[in-house]
C-alpha cells in the first residue's frame, strides 16, 4: 500500500479552494491513514484551522521545511 491515499499540490489550487480540497481530501480519509500536502510556503495557518476544527483528530509531520518547498504528512488518528 502506498504511504498516501492523496497527494495535494496546493499551488495548483486556485486560492479559493485550496483549503476545501484539503479539509475534503482529509475527510475522506479512513483512520490510520495519511495524505501528502505539498505547499510553496510554510502552511502553518492551515495547521491552526485544523486545530481549531479537528482537534484531537490529526497528525501533522514536516518531512520538509522549505524554503521553496514544504511536504506535510496529515494523518488521520484512530
Amino acid at each position: 500500500m502506498d504511504q498516501f491515499r492523496t497527494i495535494i499540490k496546493a499551488p495548483e489550487y486556485p486560492p479559493q479552494l485550496k483549503h476545501k480540497v484539503i479539509f475534503e481530501s482529509f475527510d475522506q480519509l479512513a483512520p490510520g491513514e495519511a495524505m501528502l500536502l505539498i505547499n510553496d510556503h510554510d502552511p502553518r495557518p492551515l495547521r491552526y484551522q485544523f486545530e481549531a476544527t479537528r482537534s484531537g483528530q490529526f497528525s501533522w509531520e514536516y518531512l520538509e521545511q522549505g524554503p521553496e518547498t514544504f511536504r506535510v504528512k496529515i494523518g488521520k488518528l484512530d
